[in-house]
């Protein structure tokens, strides 16, 4: 049976997260609010679990969801050759609207679908989805809709478009606030060196730049020494550190979206 918690409200939250924790324990789905809208969330563990959430957005396996983690100790848990950059950004904007793609481990029991062995991560910076991803770890997660409507921005609407196939609601309140648009977070390829924008969203390229001047925008431009005009990437002297050697060539990672995400190959 579908129950909706009003997690404003203290007992409801503490008894929504417990009810949500059992229910992805029995690889169900659930509906949290995040920072920037509501997400549909499994166990990221769990293929059976995993595809059920895609069923219930109608979508398919060529659209794997992203993972989201409660800390950033989990990080090399569950990727490899994290670069000291990507390290650098994740050290910054976590929690927050970044979301990293990394190579996964390749030890990890998993199935979230094509990835090319590739894993999306991102913390999200709510309270409600810290709280719960504490006590159940690492969710897959993605936008609260059905393929090809609207991101949810409160539990109700999520429950409108997604019906018995949740077994929890956690209700938060508006996300991100009343009266805004859903933006999606900023998401970073880190499987390659310099890391590369695939999508442009809450952080902006200025601001990662602050942190680690070469990453590439989305069109594979580097910005200059002078912080003022881009150059493509394939212009720019091979002066990276041997630390920062990267591979042959960049992988075609898939564009894994986060709650409140709208990929542009998708919705």
């Amino acid at each position: 049976m579908t129950t909706t918690y009003n997690c404003t409200a203290d007992d409801e939250r503490t008894a929504g997260i417990a009810h949500a924790r059992r229910a992805i324990l029995e690889k169900k789905c659930i509906v949290l609010p995040t920072d920037t809208v509501y997400g549909i969330a499994a166990d990221a563990f769990s293929p059976q679990a995993v595809t059920m959430l895609l069923v219930s957005k109608g979508r398919g396996r060529n659209m794997p969801p992203p993972v989201l983690i409660p800390r950033l100790n989990a990080l090399d848990g569950l990727a490899t050759d994290v670069y000291p950059d990507a390290r650098d950004l994740a050290e910054a904007f976590w929690p927050g609207g970044l979301t990293l793609i990394f190579h996964a481990q390749p030890s990890l029991d998993w199935d979230l679908g094509e990835t090319k062995g590739t894993v999306a991560l991102r913390i999200p910076d709510d309270e409600v989805a810290i709280d719960l991803l504490t006590v159940t770890g690492p969710l897959a997660v993605s936008s609260a809709n059905r393929t090809g409507q609207a991101p949810a921005q409160t539990a109700f609407e999520a429950r409108s478009q997604l019906a018995e196939s949740v077994e929890v609601y956690l209700e938060g309140g508006f996300r991100p606030i009343e009266g805004t648009d859903a933006r999606p977070s900023t998401i970073v390829d880190a499987t390659s060196f310099p890391l590369r924008v695939v999508r442009e969203g809450a952080i902006s390229l200025e601001r990662l730049r602050e942190v680690v001047p070469g990453v590439l925008d989305i069109n594979g431009n580097a910005a200059d020494e002078a912080g003022l005009t881009a150059v493509p990437a394939d212009a720019r002297s091979e002066d990276a550190s041997p630390g920062d050697a990267a591979p042959d060539s960049a992988p075609d990672a898939p564009l894994q979206s986060d709650a409140g995400e709208k990929p542009a190959s998708a919705e």
